[in-house]
């Protein structure tokens, strides 16, 4: 079957061909089925904003050549025999979580299965035809979401996680910094939630559009602006309650403690590089402000929700750019560009998808 690879790590966007990666399309078995799993036939695999930074910089240090795509929608074409506990059926259309997270280890029976010892132990790439998945993986999506949406349900599920760490309040102010899918996303979720001041930070003009169109009161170009001077302004000098940090940017994640209200929560929820080291005033982020600082690592006990707001959420500009597998390296160079929100990979073809 057909299946994305990385075969050389390297830059997408370089004239360089010493310095260039290389992804392709490779011919791969097909994994056979336990009896605990599903096959599907995947007809959507959305590229993450990590996939490129794997392309470009492996950061997760993996064996060369290494498959890509996590963010997958598609078609149950096959059940093994022992796969009965969530009512999976040939023909169900599906999305899910691509952890397999193996619920005995200490973690997963201690709350905390985004730490399972054993979650990446039949991990597959989706950017291929076919998956094989452990049943608990596998969600059925509501009949009024397309499979086009349906591969968005683990970003939807990233933002839900982002919710619950948030653990927000009506009334509360909030501003999103980055204006990527998982800033547009939680932006959508956090004016269902009654956020006000609700104020997103993004360079890119058409990013602020949708912000816009997603409901934020302000849109702000970091760029020509100052951050912390228009932060001010905003909150009458009282600054955010709630700050999600999505940009990835370092000089932008050492500001935003700056724009904290007292006693607020500051979530860094972006990919950074695995050696930096952001210096903090322990004074004044801590004892003079209280401010929780925390993140996100993958979304435990996240899918079920999400699967359940994603018809609530406006999705139509997250997949209007598709490309065929055949073609994902002009795919990949899209996602690159930021002309897109989301570039999706159509993995196979289905009638009125």
């Amino acid at each position: 079957m057909k299946s994305v690879a990385v075969t050389k790590v390297g830059k997408l966007n370089t004239d360089n061909e010493a310095d260039r990666g290389v992804i392709l399309v490779r011919d791969i078995p097909e994994p056979i089925l336990e009896d605990e799993q599903v096959r599907i036939k995947v007809a959507y695999c959305s590229i993450c904003g990590s996939d490129p930074h794997c392309m470009e910089e492996n950061i997760f240090n993996w064996d060369v050549p290494f498959g890509v795509g996590h963010e997958m929608s598609g078609v149950v074409v096959e059940v093994g025999k022992k796969a009965t506990k969530r009512g999976l059926k040939v023909g169900d259309r599906v999305a899910g979580n691509f952890l397999n997270f193996c619920g005995t280890c200490y973690y997963c029976v201690n709350g905390q299965e985004q730490f399972c010892e054993h979650c990446n132990e039949s991990n597959q790439p989706c950017m291929s035809e076919n998956v094989t998945w452990h049943e608990s993986q596998v969600y059925k999506i509501p009949d009024n979401v397309s499979l086009k949406e349906a591969c968005l349900l683990e970003p939807v599920s990233v933002c839900v996680r982002v919710m619950d760490k948030v653990d927000g309040k009506i009334g509360q102010r909030v501003a999103i910094n980055g204006g990527g899918p998982i800033g547009l996303l939680c932006l959508q979720m956090m004016k269902m939630m009654g956020a006000v001041n609700l104020t997103l930070f993004e360079p890119l003009e058409a990013r602020r559009e949708l912000g816009k169109k997603y409901g934020a009161d302000y849109c702000v170009d970091p760029i020509s602006q100052d951050v912390i001077e228009v932060s001010n302004e905003i909150t009458g000098g009282m600054g955010f309650d709630v700050v999600i940090e999505v940009s990835g940017n370092l000089k932008a994640a050492y500001t935003m403690p700056e724009i904290m209200a007292k006693g607020g929560k500051l979530m860094y929820v972006a990919m950074y590089p695995n050696d930096h080291e952001m210096p903090l005033n322990l004074c004044k982020t801590f004892f003079n402000k209280e401010l929780t600082l925390t993140g996100t690592y993958v979304s435990p006990y996240a899918f079920p929700r999400a699967t359940q707001i994603m018809p609530r959420l406006q999705l139509d500009d997250f997949t209007a750019a598709v490309y065929d597998i055949d073609d994902v390296q002009e795919a990949f160079k899209a996602q690159v560009s930021g002309k897109y929100p989301k570039v999706l990979i159509r993995c196979n073809q289905f009638k009125g998808e």
